[in-house]
């Protein structure tokens, strides 16, 4: 879409900027590693990594969001081979591990990423996000998804299904309750002495066991990390789901939204700003929103449409209809090509699609070709073709109407749309003041700069992690861990506890038959587990 609408922005809110990207070939534009200026498929060398790093930070780029998935895309055709062919997020590889290479190079830019916590036990992960916070100064947050894909759940919880919907959501609270405990709890600020007079490297009274007997995990301690920059990373978020949103307006401190319009977006932006006010006494523009966008942009809006048409040759049809079956549990393969999706059974998908209409009110119905074709370009973001005062426009009506706080910036083709944003589309923001020149705090931490405040290297006082931090100087009976019922999730959330009915009459035997591709009619729990989850990667 092109915006050609001045938007005036009396306010000025300084936009925040991440490259979305993922350890994998295309990532939102399947089919996009065939095009001759793409390099996107040189992500297992290192040196990829490390020259878009570099990139990004000369552009002042905030953050690299990393996605990630940890299984395959298998809901289109009832097989996974329309990913395997078409690259779809196929192979991909594991995100943590790129990102020390990526901040040796640099000094500022921040790293998001994403792991799951209903396959990886809280103590282990813990140990991984404070050794990257270590090794990079402070500069990691954690995208915390609680898993969408049958298929992983399949090989990382021993051939059973996974957990309903909303348990998830259940086992994810208990999880962060556990990371918090690890991470702010274990260790007092000042327990590492290094004192090579006394030989105490570590004050053992300054460390402690937090002894958590949970519903899903006993975890007795102490953490095995000493207290890293931030403590507790930059805590990141996808989910819009009724228990999804309850989750974000506790714990995340940024998050970020999909959709093909402001109008999609806002509802569910001004419903967690709310509800972290209402219901967990957080300052509601403490929370970042950012929207996911692929921006093609040109010198002149010609130029622009050439490179826009040009990609979309590119594009793998079968490709964009696997990530789609993947992010909705919907298989297109059952539609005719001309068959308007609005008839589809089901109000997630639904939604969505009366979404896209608002977006892109030239297309008359949104069928499986018109939907798998845009996905090429972008996948099911906003993809804003134009000069760079039109996509700086274009920006600003999503600030204006949305309320966003900046941009998760997918990319048609790597590096070529993100030198394009730099070159172009960065000297247009700057001009209207709404994107910095440089750093707020250069080498500083991730939440430092992600909030522009120096010294705010740790989670503010009204983030339900600053109540569980044993600050210097405090003694252990002063510093009392929180109890689980202190910090209780969701609790807007209580009368939706319950399992959709339809979740509680499939039998196990029905969802080990669709797991494995047995008859469609029988694919319902699974498509409606994955709709619910929907957390676009």
């Amino acid at each position: 879409m092109v915006a050609t609408k001045k938007v005036a922005n009396s306010k000025k809110k300084q936009l925040i900027l991440n490259a979305f990207v993922e350890s994998c070939s295309g990532h939102q534009s399947p089919g996009l590693w065939r095009h001759p200026d793409d390099k996107s498929a040189d992500f297992n060398r290192i040196e990829h990594w490390v020259e878009l790093a570099t990139l990004l930070e000369a552009a002042k780029f905030h953050g690299i969001f990393i996605a990630d998935v940890l299984g395959g895309y298998d809901v289109y055709q009832g097989s996974l081979d329309a990913a395997i062919k078409s690259s779809a997020q196929w192979p991909v590889n594991e995100p943590l591990a790129i990102v020390p290479a990526m901040a040796a190079a640099t000094k500022s830019i921040g790293f998001g990423v994403t792991c799951a916590t209903t396959y990886e036990q809280p103590y282990h992960l813990a140990r991984r996000l404070s050794t990257v916070d270590h090794l990079t100064h402070g500069r990691v947050g954690w995208n915390i998804v609680t898993g969408y894909l049958d298929s992983a759940a399949r090989n990382l919880v021993n051939g059973s299904d996974q957990p309903s919907h909303d348990e998830r959501y259940e086992i994810a609270e208990e999880y962060l309750k556990v990371m918090y405990k690890l991470w702010q709890s274990s260790w007092r600020d000042d327990a590492v002495q290094l004192n090579k007079a006394t030989g105490v490297f570590t004050d053992p009274t300054l460390v402690r066991k937090i002894d958590h007997k949970g519903k899903y995990y006993t975890v007795p301690g102490p953490h095995i990390c000493q207290p890293s920059p931030q403590r507790t990373p930059v805590l990141l978020q996808a989910g819009t789901s009724k228990a999804g949103k309850a989750f974000a307006s506790q714990h995340a401190e940024a998050i970020f939204v999909a959709g093909h319009s402001p109008a999609v977006v806002a509802k569910n932006i001004a419903d967690i700003r709310a509800q972290a006010k209402s219901d967990y006494d957080r300052d509601p523009q403490s929370i970042k929103f950012l929207a996911m966008i692929c921006p093609i942009v040109g010198r002149t809006e010609a130029e622009a449409h050439a490179k826009f048409e040009d990609y979309q040759q590119y594009g793998d049809l079968d490709g964009a209809l696997a990530l789609f079956g993947g992010w909705t549990g919907i298989d297109l393969a059952e539609y005719a090509d001309d068959q308007e999706l609005r008839h589809v059974e089901s109000n997630a998908i639904r939604s969505a699609v009366e979404g896209w209409s608002k977006a892109s009110p030239g297309i008359p119905k949104w069928t499986k070709l018109t939907v798998g074709k845009h996905i090429t370009v972008g996948g099911l973001g906003a993809t804003v073709v134009g000069t760079p005062t039109q996509v700086a426009d274009e920006f600003e009506r999503w600030v204006s109407e949305a309320d966003v706080d900046g941009f998760n910036i997918a990319y048609a083709i790597k590096p070529g749309t993100f030198v394009d944003v730099a070159e172009l589309l960065i000297p247009e923001l700057k001009r209207r003041g709404i994107f910095w020149d440089d750093y707020a705090v250069p080498g500083g931490t991730y939440r430092e700069n992600l909030t522009a405040t120096k010294g705010a290297a740790h989670p503010t006082k009204d983030h339900p992690a600053s109540k569980y931090q044993w600050r210097s100087g405090v003694s252990a009976e002063d510093a009392i861990i929180p109890s689980d019922s202190a910090n209780t999730i969701l609790r807007s959330n209580e009368n939706q506890a319950k399992v959709n009915d339809a979740d509680k009459q499939v039998t196990p035997s029905r969802k080990r038959a669709a797991a494995h591709g047995l008859p469609k009619s029988d694919i319902k729990a699974r498509r409606k587990s994955a709709r619910q989850s929907l957390a676009i990667s």
